[in-house]
């Protein structure tokens, strides 16, 4: 698993190599949340709000907007619109009430047409304002609301009977009066006191009452979610679930990203680093593969995690200079000048170009135009990586295994070492491809030919 940590410039590598999927991953996302649109109806929205008069509580207020979103207001809200095929549990989902600043309550209700939510919301305004008056004693029982003022009329009276009485008492002549006006006064106190606590009490004292503060307004659009809302989020989402799924891949891929641990993974020494141009050959395989096709229309048949070159690579003749000096560290590192093979994976299409290039250069070598020879013979040998296979070694002096940075596990490279030495043949070194960014030429002059793609039946020289 690799340990590297996720940059910002890792995201926007993703974002330029995997442009194509990436736009084809957004369409799909927004198709889904097209068709989740299509299966959930649009909504419609509005709130109704009703003054409280009085002095009211934080926490009172919090239970009145509960006691509006209960089943107790709904229900009867939904018995008088006498909606056909909607019951009051369902209008229970659709209404929602809170507690607003200013002694406020906000009543929201919401339906598939503005007409329907309007009328829920005022039906229920309306329900709940007759609730809590009914709960509060605000009824029209004709005796329920004299009871107050009744008791109000007795407790008056029975302060004249106690006046009377401290008036007809002897006024402090005596230790009985004294007593007799003293516990009068107390009576007198406790009835005073006991019909504050009773006008507290009261919600009618206190409270005037509830205000339904107009109609609810008519919604003019939906209420979130709404098909815009789902269609860019299916987008977005499948589209950070594709990046993040394209990271969570990195970080467990058990690919080599630098030279040292590509060699050490095939035992041998690297013997250099090749540059071959990065644009994608002009002849692909014309295979019939609906998988190998979908691939390269969508453009993952690329690796995407490899570091992009910090500059575009040099001319042509900076890039024939770095292969000249790969071959002259071969040539110092073989022990005779005989043939060579040159071993790439199957379907490294940047090695293959590399390997092309080598084979160039050994053929303009000036040692093997001499008459000593001095200078092995190259033969690519193209293998598969899921089955390596490498012929028997004959008159070889060894094999150089010629692959992209990036592109295969270290199991699939010791695959390939253990190949090379069934066959008998040593690895004599490793050159490791970049495809790397060319410079247009300025001038009007033609543009240095590619070199061709080298298979098992190009062969560098005679057997």
């Amino acid at each position: 698993m690799s340990e590297d940590p996720i940059r910002l410039a890792t995201i926007g590598r993703i974002f330029r190599r995997r442009a194509r999927l990436l736009v084809v991953v957004a369409v799909a996302g927004a198709l889904v949340g097209y068709g989740a649109s299509l299966l959930f109806p649009p909504r419609y929205t509005t709130s109704a709000s009703i003054l409280l008069t009085g002095q009211w509580e934080e926490r009172e207020l919090l239970t009145q907007a509960e006691v509006a979103a209960s089943s107790a207001v709904v229900d009867r809200a939904a018995a008088a619109l006498d909606w056909s095929g909607v019951s009051g549990g369902e209008l229970r989902d659709r209404v929602r009430a809170e507690a607003a600043d200013g002694n406020i309550i906000k009543i929201s209700g919401t339906a598939d047409s503005p007409e329907r939510a309007q009328r829920l919301s005022d039906q229920v305004a309306r329900q709940f304002v007759s609730f809590a008056a009914r709960i509060a004693g605000e009824t029209t029982d004709s005796e329920e609301a004299a009871a107050p003022e009744t008791l109000r009329e007795k407790v008056v009276q029975t302060n004249r009977r106690i006046s009377d009485l401290a008036a007809a008492a002897d006024p402090g002549r005596t230790v009985e009066s004294v007593q007799a006006r003293t516990e009068l006064e107390k009576l007198r106190t406790a009835l005073h006191e006991a019909m504050k606590k009773l006008d507290e009490a009261d919600p009618a004292a206190n409270k005037a009452g509830m205000v339904v503060m107009g109609p609810a307004a008519r919604p003019t659009g939906e209420a979130p979610p709404t098909r815009t809302h789902l269609i860019a989020g299916g987008a977005l989402s499948f589209l950070l679930l594709t990046v993040i799924g394209h990271l969570v891949a990195a970080r467990a891929s058990r690919r080599p990203r630098t030279e040292q641990d590509i060699a050490a993974a095939l035992g041998s020494t690297l013997l250099g680093t090749v540059d071959v141009p990065g644009e994608r050959p002009a002849h692909r395989p014309q295979g019939r593969d609906p998988r190998a096709w979908t691939r390269r229309l969508l453009g993952v048949d690329t690796r995407w995690d490899i570091p992009a070159p910090p500059r575009p690579s040099g001319d042509e003749a900076d890039r024939q200079l770095r292969h000249r000096r790969v071959w002259a560290r071969l040539k110092a590192q073989l022990p005779a000048p005989q043939r060579l093979l040159l071993v790439i994976p199957e379907g490294d299409e940047i090695a293959r170009r590399a390997a092309g290039q080598l084979v160039a250069e050994a053929g303009g070598d000036p040692a093997r135009t001499s008459s000593s020879g001095g200078a092995p013979t190259p033969q690519v040998v193209e293998v598969p990586v899921s089955r390596p296979l490498v012929p028997d070694r004959d008159t070889e002096s060894g094999a150089l295994v010629v692959l992209s940075l990036g592109s295969w596990t270290a199991e699939e490279l010791a695959g390939i070492a253990e190949a090379c030495a069934d066959a008998g043949h040593e690895v004599v070194g490793t050159v490791v491809a970049c495809a790397v960014r060319t410079r247009t030429p300025r001038t009007g002059g033609p543009s240095p030919r590619p070199v061709t793609a080298v298979g098992d039946h190009a062969r560098g020289g005679a057997r």
